[in-house]
């Protein structure tokens, strides 16, 4: 069982800076990728961004060239959320997963709340 941490989230005036947090525990061997979901009041969860263990990294177009995730080093299995010049529709539950086979394990969500 993987168990997830997320931390970082908070309050932060639009155009300002904020990085999320997650760290991995448990039965880490079934990790092939983390990343962020994130999800606005009244709205599904939705896709931010992904890192393969390779460093490979994806991102929604609603967040690219704003957001930058990344892994802490190769022997940890923490990873950050870097988020610029947010936007008030950046607001919302962020949630760390990690993936393994189609399988995907959740944390317990940080709230991000964009102020305008």
């Amino acid at each position: 069982q993987v168990r997830l941490v997320e931390s970082g989230g908070g309050l932060v005036q639009a155009g300002g800076s904020l990085r999320l947090s997650c760290e991995a525990s448990g039965t880490t061997s079934r990790i092939d990728g983390m990343g962020w979901y994130r999800q606005a009041p009244g709205n599904q969860r939705e896709w931010v961004a992904s890192i393969r263990l390779n460093g490979f990294t994806q991102y929604a177009d609603s967040v690219k060239g704003r957001f930058t995730i990344s892994r802490a080093n190769p022997r940890t299995y923490v990873i950050y959320l870097q988020m610029k010049d947010v936007k008030a529709e950046d607001t919302g539950v962020y949630y760390c997963y990690s993936a393994f086979r189609g399988h995907n394990s959740w944390g317990q969500g940080t709230q991000v709340t964009v102020s305008s």
